[in-house]
């Protein structure tokens, strides 16, 4: 199974919670529609079909798929899922939980586990994400002073050496691997 490999959007902006309003007098959605309304390809949503994901309500007589406005919500929830980093196949997976249940205690039961274990995950990946932009947000702090740097004594084997990476303040780590110089 191919994977869609998405960018993280560099600015991320809280969904309209405003109700879309679909094109069409029925309430149904197109492919266009659904791709316009979750910042998709037409290309994503097709293949999100493909997969199972999305599923069409029906076709029209020339073949044009409609979907019900569920089914865009679902992609909007896959859409910030695949942001945040989650596999298709664990999509899949949380999607199909109720479906192979027994009961609505058994797939409350399963559903709030996974819920739980992605939870768990995204915060401890939320902690090394704000300790990793800390480390960066120094790093570009000290690398501002060598952006005028016309020293070729010191650049590029000493810059350890350079008076604006010995001042008092300690080296990020980062800067320090990435410049090559001992902390």
């Amino acid at each position: 199974m191919a994977s869609v490999t998405r960018a993280i959007p560099t600015k991320i902006s809280p969904r309209r919670r405003a109700r879309p309003e679909a094109r069409r007098k029925d309430g149904l959605l197109t492919t266009g529609d659904m791709a316009r309304m979750s910042h998709n390809t037409l290309r994503t949503v097709r293949f999100y079909e493909e997969v199972g994901l999305l599923v069409p309500l029906h076709r029209t007589g020339g073949g044009h798929r409609l979907f019900p406005m569920r089914e865009l919500r679902k992609l909007l929830l896959v859409t910030d899922l695949r942001a945040a980093g989650f596999a298709l196949e664990e999509i899949r997976d949380m999607l199909e939980l109720k479906g192979r249940a027994r009961s609505g205690a058994g797939a409350s039961r399963d559903v709030l586990a996974r819920i739980q274990e992605h939870t768990s995950m995204m915060s401890t990946r939320i902690t090394l994400l704000k300790r990793v932009l800390v480390e960066l947000d120094a790093t570009k702090q000290r690398l501002l002073a060598c952006t005028a740097c016309e020293d070729r004594k010191l650049f590029p084997g000493s810059c350890g050496d350079c008076p604006a990476m010995k001042s008092a303040e300690s080296l990020p780590d980062a800067l320090g691997v990435l410049w090559g110089i001992d902390t």
